[in-house]
């Protein structure tokens, strides 16, 4: 018999074609009167649309959401939610907007609306990540929960081939995480593979034909059952290597989660063995590391960190704070281990998995980095 807990979702969903139109009346169902649209500054025009089908409830615009949610952005944002007093906030765009829309709600206790636009899958999940001094701090928060989320597949048609496929893989990096978490539960195991399945297929129909709109429902789907296993299980170390890298030197989330996947699978692999068989199935072959990284490199999408403008210096400061207060994982990881994982990532090579690390699901964590992502 197999125990668990799972932790299931408050967050109402409404998916389709269309749907935006839907907006206004969710926001009424809440009784918001006074939204404030949040987006950043490339997603004016889709925030100028929603706030028309919103009509007399909408106070603004704050337009200036950034990524890894920095901190003093979030204090001008607090202070135009306190100056037009609104009464909530509908996040209009990817992971970067619906971040910031969640640190408003948690330093004003305002109810959140989302209208994703990415696959990022952040509006699934009670995690916020925030930034300030180069560093990006992650936790799990109840209280920043989003009530309503409206996707509306229409709002993806436009997204560009290469921010879709970076952003589908960081999906499909919160369902393969999920697969080997240490609070894993039978309902996410089965969101996990879904997502997979669903990314698997949808990404290269996207890159032969973006205005394939089965192919973007599909994307969107897997998205939304990655970003619910998100928010129902802890990451491991694929997660707390992107957060270092990208709260330390700024790097693109979606292209960094893309860049690193496989690596992390090809480490993680011995300790991950039904992990990997579940993968397998979505994505063929012995290697599944290598299997992920052939799949990344077929849709195009970058291999290498030094691509993304990290230093080959930064190696070893980010190994550093990849063990300094790291996340549970099924294999130990230490500094030398990071190392080599980041060095191949930095480079664009293979992944290549090193030997050891056994068959059980013991992990390793250095902090209560467990349930964080």
């Amino acid at each position: 018999m197999t125990s668990f807990v799972h932790r299931g979702q408050i967050t109402k969903v409404v998916f389709g074609s269309g749907t935006r139109n839907l907006v206004a009346a969710e926001a009424d169902a809440l009784g918001c009167r006074r939204v404030l649209v949040l987006c950043t500054p490339g997603r004016t025009d889709q925030a100028e649309e929603i706030s028309d089908l919103l009509g007399p409830a909408v106070v603004g615009t704050f337009a200036e959401a950034a990524p890894h949610t920095p901190v003093d952005v979030t204090a001008r944002a607090v202070d135009h939610v306190r100056a037009v007093r609104a009464d909530s906030v509908l996040a209009v765009g990817g992971g970067s907007t619906i971040g910031l829309g969640k640190a408003i709600a948690l330093r004003t206790g305002l109810p959140q609306l989302a209208l994703p636009t990415t696959y990022a899958g952040s509006e699934m999940t009670p995690i916020l990540g925030e930034t300030e001094d180069g560093r990006k701090t992650t936790r799990r928060l109840p209280e920043v929960l989003l009530r309503t989320v409206v996707y509306d597949v229409d709002l993806t048609l436009a997204l560009p081939t290469a921010v879709s496929v970076v952003s589908g893989v960081n999906a499909m990096a919160h369902a393969v995480e999920s697969l080997y978490a240490q609070d894993r539960d039978p309902v996410a195991l089965l969101m996990a593979g879904e997502a997979i399945d669903a990314l698997t297929r949808a990404l290269p129909a996207i890159v032969r034909s973006p205005d394939d709109a089965e192919a973007r429902a599909d994307a969107l789907y897997g998205a939304w059952l990655a970003g619910t296993c998100l928010g129902t299980v802890g990451m491991a170390l694929h997660h707390k290597v992107c957060h270092v890298l990208g709260g330390t030197f700024g790097l693109p989330h979606a292209e960094t989660h893309t860049v690193v996947l496989p690596h992390v699978v090809a480490y993680n692999a011995p300790a991950a063995p039904e992990a990997v068989a579940r993968i397998r199935r979505a994505l063929p072959g012995e290697d599944t590391g290598a299997a992920l990284f052939g799949f990344a490199e077929r849709l195009g999408a970058p291999t290498g960190l030094r691509d993304l403008g990290m230093p080959e210096s930064g190696i070893e400061r980010a190994a550093e704070l990849i063990v300094r207060d790291g996340y549970w994982n099924p294999r130990p990881v230490d500094r030398d281990a990071a190392r080599d994982l980041l060095a191949r990532a930095w480079a664009g090579e293979p992944p290549h998995t090193p030997p050891g690390g056994g068959t059980t699901h013991t992990g390793h964590r250095t902090s209560t980095g467990a349930h964080h992502a």
